[in-house]
């Protein structure tokens, strides 16, 4: 059987009616699921999915459960899609997946594109970051993800994000790393505050992971792949890195200065934003960003998953990311040098 047909016997299994699955195409990009889009015809018309489904191999491990009690939790409150059906052990599709409804008529933007949102880079922005801290005000005690996400107390949830990331980087590199390492080190030496509040973090909350509709209007955030609670800066430091700033100095992700995406982000979550704090869970994103891609390397050259987007994610984003790494550190090891001062 091919993809399809394992499909609708599921569909017509779980659904209790005969299913008919068409127009199913792979959608490119992305490495921590295959993602497919179908259309579901039944008796009473038919409705346009997105199917995803974990590969042979992956650039990153994660928890599908999550990823889609994050779409339970807030497709409800926010622009992000209905889930439909999740089977961990993957019935009839071999291999674990989850199914939710597809959004029609958006387009997600390229990290290496130039100005990538045009004359709505403004609009864009203002709704990016208010959607962040909207993310960063809920209350996770009140969400399905409560279910399976752990909470970490205030004051080791830095620990547990860098020892995993560290974790990774030794598990996968494949050559010397200084520079990751470096940052590793003197992020232990020099410890956040505890957070301020346990929240959800979306993990990979950054420009290319939301659907725009042309116009200004966001409509889908996606790729809750790596979803969890923990520091809510977490989140703000990764969607400020400026990997994903498509070569605007001046704004973050493209789309707003600085001060004015931290300005909405604390509006909307209700939270301070602790430039402190900050200035480590930025160092420590650019370190996740590199075992990212440091996975991604080692999966393309010994895992026998041959995806493009693995190859360009371990060799130009792991470069640029050390450029970004390496700038960092001397800021962070500068401003330490100061308070010594």
């Amino acid at each position: 059987m091919n993809l399809a047909e394992r499909l609708e016997a599921y569909l017509s299994r779980v659904w209790n009616e005969p299913v008919a699955v068409i127009d199913l195409s792979r959608i490119t990009g992305g490495a921590s699921r295959e993602t497919y889009r179908f259309s579901a015809r039944t008796a009473k018309g038919e409705r346009p999915l997105i199917l995803r489904r974990d590969p042979p191999g992956s650039l990153i491990e994660t928890d599908r459960g999550l990823e889609y009690l994050a779409f339970e939790s807030f497709h409800d409150r926010l622009p992000v899609p209905r889930p439909v059906a999740m089977e961990p052990e993957g019935a009839e599709l071999e291999r674990p997946f989850f199914i939710m409804e597809r959004v029609e008529g958006g387009a997600a933007a390229s990290p290496f594109t130039v100005i990538p949102y045009g004359e709505h880079a403004r609009t864009i922005g203002e709704q990016f970051f208010s959607i962040l801290g909207t993310i960063a005000a809920a209350d996770p005690a009140g969400l399905p993800l409560a279910k399976a996400a752990e909470a970490p107390a205030p004051e080791t949830c830095w620990k547990i994000a860098l020892d995993h990331w560290a974790g990774v980087i030794a598990a996968d590199q494949q050559h010397p790393q200084p520079i990751v390492w470096a940052a590793i080190r003197a992020l232990r030496r020099r410890p956040p505050p505890p957070a301020q509040a346990i929240r959800v973090v979306h993990g990979d909350y950054r420009t290319g992971n939301f659907l725009h509709d042309g116009a200004g209007k966001i409509i889908a955030i996606l790729d809750w792949e790596m979803v969890h609670l923990g520091d809510p800066l977490e989140d703000l430091g990764w969607a400020l890195d400026p990997l994903w700033g498509h070569f605007e100095a001046d704004k973050v992700s493209g789309m707003l200065p600085r001060d004015e995406a931290l300005a909405i982000w604390k509006t909307t979550s209700g939270l301070e934003v602790d430039e402190t704090a900050l200035a480590w869970w930025s160092l420590f994103n650019a370190v996740k960003g590199q075992a990212i891609w440091t996975s991604a390397a080692k999966e393309y050259r010994d895992g026998g998953f041959k995806d493009p987007v693995l190859a360009i994610s371990g060799w130009y984003t792991a470069r640029r990311h050390d450029e970004i790494l390496a700038a960092a550190l001397l800021r962070w090891e500068s401003q330490a040098l100061e308070t010594l001062a």
